[in-house]
């Protein structure tokens, strides 16, 4: 069976079927946490705009390109299954981005009246050229305090600058508590491994990260981990758990437990940003992949809710596999599966991602993406899914060409 015609057979039955009797239009209330990062959507237009791969892209000849309708009509979506949303985050391609477009994805995150409502990255790319330390920290405030205004939790996303300069353990910990002493609560820390960004190689030497978590955990509400290390994820979980601190688990490829964890119940209560927050042995989420599996992981997220850890792993399995696929190596080019998995459900016009992220997936790898989006119940419309996927398949065929280093 050729890998179109597995595809085409994924798509002739919802797997969600015997399960859809348990949706309806609002979603039951849960004390557990999903928030989807998503990317932004192009107008066909920006397939004329030649190829920039080979260096970055100008985020101001993109920005004419962007689909902001579909863009904003992506997180509505994703709000619709019951996840709040994670903006300015890897998945919208941040590190490239910069904040000029950041904070204009943010102020319209804040517009939309979102039911879950939204974290998103605070860093310091409005700032340009070398920074000294106090530019750092005065930089993380400013757009911690910009989420804030407009409605958001901000998550302190990882600086380039700390690891670049050589900074110790010390220099971790001065920079962060005096970020959070600035600011008020509820914060989220960010942990992002090399493996999302080179260039992060070596974040928080020693026992920095615990100390800056440990600093006051009254404002700091946990952390989100993307290290693709499922232990590290837990014993981190064990040191928070007692503060009523919480992980938001990055791991794309190992969800499935560490949300659901064997059906453990919480422990209890907490708060966050004015939302319930379940405490106890299991991680929230904070996820790329959600956004590709928004219907399956909006039934997860109400099955817990109502105590059915059985029937939320049922429901999470099939999305794991789906993420392991869009997420493997170069693990960076996740974003070309999830902005697929988008057009075929209908949700954009294209596949396009800014720089032609898109191109970076070979055929082969995206009829697998499709595959796996249906076996886990990512469409709701399959017979579109269906007509665009031939469609796609046989463009594809005709301009194949090597994938994008």
């Amino acid at each position: 069976m050729s890998s179109l015609d597995a595809a085409l057979r994924a798509l002739d039955t919802d797997p969600l079927g015997q399960h859809l009797a348990a949706m309806v239009d609002a979603p039951a209330a849960s004390a557990r946490r999903f928030y989807a990062a998503a990317h932004i959507v192009m107008q066909a237009s920006y397939a004329e705009v030649p190829e920039q791969h080979s260096a970055p892209f100008d985020p101001g000849e993109l920005a004419a390109h962007i689909d902001w309708d579909a863009t904003l009509g992506l997180r509505r979506f994703l709000d619709g299954h019951g996840l709040g949303l994670a903006e300015a985050m890897d998945t919208a391609q941040r590190f490239e981005l910069g904040w000029e477009l950041a904070s204009t994805l943010i102020q319209k995150a804040g517009g939309l009246g979102l039911r879950e409502g939204f974290v998103a990255g605070a860093g310091v790319d409005h700032l340009a050229g070398e920074l000294d330390e106090d530019a750092l920290v005065a930089g993380v405030i400013f757009q911690a305090r910009f989420i804030q205004d407009t409605g958001g939790i901000p998550i302190l996303l990882p600086l380039v600058a700390l690891p670049q300069r050589s900074a110790q353990e010390h220099d971790y910990v001065t920079h962060y508590t005096r970020v959070i002493d600035a600011l008020e609560g509820p914060l989220l820390v960010h942990w992002l491994g090399e493996v999302f960004h080179p260039g992060l190689r070596g974040y928080f030497p020693g026992a920095s990260f615990a100390r800056i978590l440990a600093h006051d955990p009254a404002k700091v509400r946990g952390c989100k981990l993307s290290l693709l290390d499922a232990d590290l994820e837990r014993r981190v979980r064990a040191e928070l758990t007692p503060r009523d601190q919480v992980v938001l688990t990055g791991d794309d490829h190992h969800f499935a437990d560490l949300i659901v964890e064997g059906g453990a119940p919480a422990a209890r209560a907490s708060d966050l940003g004015g939302r319930t927050l379940a405490i106890g042995p299991f991680s929230h989420a904070l996820l790329g992949v959600l956004e590709g599996i928004a219907r399956p992981a909006g039934l997860a997220l109400r099955a817990l809710g109502e105590g059915d850890a059985a029937l939320a792993r049922e429901l999470l399995v099939p999305c794991e596999e789906y993420g392991r696929h869009v997420f493997c190596a170069p693990t960076p080019h996740y974003k070309a599966g999830l902005a697929f998995t988008a057009y075929l459900a209908g949700l954009q016009d294209n596949a396009l991602l800014p720089g032609r992220l898109d191109l970076s997936r070979d055929r082969q790898h995206q009829l697998r993406v499709a595959e796996l989006a249906a076996r886990a119940g990512a469409f709701e419309d399959r017979a579109l899914a269906a007509e665009r996927l031939r469609a796609w398949s046989a463009e594809s065929r005709r301009t194949s060409r090597r994938p994008m280093p």
